[in-house]
């Protein structure tokens, strides 16, 4: 595979977890823009920069950069995280407050995450193509952190190689369960670092022909079929009548605080990687849906509900199938930029993720 040497202070270089040695891609494009963050309402939940992992080609905007290049960031003198080191084999960076907005732009998808406006960044992304050398596999996934963005960084890193190694040893049949033991297992090892905050996640699994959407929490995926908005997934959320009863038969509580329903008082959603102080309510089991791909099935959508809060499922098909005619990358990454502007336009607080799909190119 050809390779280009990215600059020493480009963030693109990850150890890959599946054939254990760093690798580069060649065509990456990874900007970070700086601003100063804006002062803003507390968090929805008892409230860094975001993480894009790709891997055959592999891209990262990661806090955790390998040994060989460690990135020299400043940090605003006024503010102070606490950061908790994960037991990873890298020593863990701490990541730069101040990175606003993150893109990347693969032939077969592109990006965009936007900070918002409640101080740093806990979205991470997850982009894995040329899938174990088939470039008709692939995973993608979108991870909405709350309380702190360790879950959704260790997510991110480390969800696909589990729900891969889980189908190892699965027929073709068990993918569904294959997909719920790696969220499990990505979930219980986690909670092993005994780190605080959670996520909520969105995936996408392309493996012969199929697509294998799953998620946990209320980051969503949504298709284009012939330009009409297809769900793929539904929100976990605490008034959701069959979670409400879940968690209820489990001894919790769910109330409504400033129209906004709660578990316990204190989380938004009801499932999710990590949140260990909810542990017993808040699973990390992910629904699942499959479906092949075929010629109708234009582009997906993977979003954090940054976008979701103040856009339509049919509208946000709608604002991006005119970008997705043509073959360049940079039609889907204007795709994903007027998506996020539009939902800042609406009054959006919160971090804002965007991936774009193209199916087309997945198709035998």
């Amino acid at each position: 595979m050809p390779c280009a040497v990215a600059p020493t202070n480009s963030p693109v270089f990850l150890s890959s977890p599946m054939f254990g040695k760093p690798m580069i891609s060649p065509s990456s494009s990874l900007s970070l823009r700086h601003t100063s963050p804006t002062p803003s309402p507390p968090s929805s939940y008892l409230h860094n920069p975001t993480n894009g992992y790709k891997e055959g080609k592999i891209i990262s905007c990661d806090s955790n950069p390998s040994p060989s290049v460690v990135l020299k960031r400043k940090r605003p003198a006024r503010i102070q995280i606490p950061f908790a080191p994960l037991s990873l084999m890298d020593e863990v960076a701490k990541p730069n407050d101040e990175v606003a907005e993150i893109d990347e732009e693969g032939e077969e998808y592109s990006v965009y995450c936007k900070r918002g406006k409640r101080g740093a960044m806990e979205d991470r992304y997850s982009a894995v193509v040329d899938l174990q050398g088939d470039t008709k596999q692939a995973f993608f996934g979108v991870f909405d952190g709350h309380g702190g963005a360790k879950a959704a960084e260790f997510s991110a890193k480390h969800l696909h190689s589990n729900i891969i190694s889980k189908i190892a040893n699965k027929c073709e049949y068990e993918i569904a369960e294959a997909v719920r033991e790696g969220y499990l297992a990505t979930d219980s090892e986690f909670l092993k670092e005994d780190i605080n905050g959670g996520t909520c996640c969105v995936t996408a699994l392309i493996r012969k022909g199929n697509l294998i959407v799953s998620n946990a929490g209320d980051c969503r995926a949504v298709m284009s079929r012939g330009g009409v908005a297809e769900a793929l997934t539904v929100d976990h959320k605490p008034s959701r009548n069959d979670e409400k009863d879940r968690i209820e038969s489990m001894g919790g509580y769910v109330d409504c605080r400033n129209g906004v329903w709660r578990i316990q008082g204190s989380l938004a959603v009801s499932r999710g990687i990590g949140d260990k102080h909810l542990k017993k309510w808040v699973i990390s089991e992910p629904e699942t849906k499959i479906l092949q791909i075929t010629h109708e099935c234009e582009f997906l959508i993977l979003a954090s509900d940054g976008i979701w809060d103040t856009v339509s499922n049919q509208e946000a098909v709608d604002i991006i199938r005119p970008f997705c005619g043509g073959i360049e990358k940079s039609d889907l990454f204007s795709a994903c930029k007027k998506l996020v502007g539009l939902s800042t336009s609406r009054g959006s607080y919160d971090d804002i993720s965007v991936m774009i799909i193209r199916l087309s190119n997945f198709t035998s």
